[in-house]
């Protein structure tokens, strides 16, 4: 099937597609639920990416968060939307994809009023090439330890986006990050 690029797929309250919407749309003060998804990118040295998200973007611009986001466009398998992203945000090609929280949703208000309402499965992978970000998507990045990750945003949540916050102890809950961190220790 063919995927549509710039639009995104809204959901019911169940996640079953309802209808789609223009992205440069769907993120205002009343955003509806739709469908995206997180990636948290592994490095070799078992270290979690970071980036900083740039400022020009519509929501959280300047915020630290997870390595990557973005939304399926109708149509596209959502692996296959997360290896798109991949290459377009971070100029990456990434081996070991796999769901850590498939069931992930949430909803957040930043300050300038715009809401985040998605339903939103968190994936891992690990990064298989250099990283060559695209500075309108990405300001700064930087490589964390599991640990120095759950410590830092348990003790400044407010520097991270509200997302990564929730995600990072549900995946250190199940031994999501560990895992890797472990086995290249």
């Amino acid at each position: 099937r063919m995927s549509i690029p710039g639009l995104v797929v809204l959901t019911d309250d169940a996640g079953q597609p309802i209808g789609t919407a223009p992205k440069a749309d769907v993120h205002t003060t009343d955003t509806p639920l739709h469908l995206a998804f997180s990636c948290h990118v592994i490095g070799p040295d078992g270290r979690v990416l970071l980036t900083r998200r740039a400022l020009a973007k519509k929501t959280w611009p300047g915020v630290w968060t997870n390595s990557f986001c973005g939304h399926p466009a109708p149509g596209e398998a959502m692996e296959d939307a997360i290896r798109r992203r991949a290459e377009q945000e971070l100029g990456i090609r990434l081996t070991d994809l796999r769901p850590a929280l498939p069931e992930y949703r949430y909803r957040a208000v930043d300050a300038g009023g715009i809401v985040e309402n998605e339903i939103c499965p968190v994936f891992i992978a690990t990064l298989d090439s250099d990283l060559t970000p695209d500075t309108s998507e990405v300001a700064e990045w930087a490589w964390a330890t599991p640990q120095s990750l759950a410590d830092a945003v348990d003790g400044t949540p407010f520097a991270f986006s509200p997302w990564l916050v929730e995600q990072v102890p549900q995946l250190l809950a199940i031994g999501a990050l560990e895992a890797l961190d472990g086995a290249r220790a």
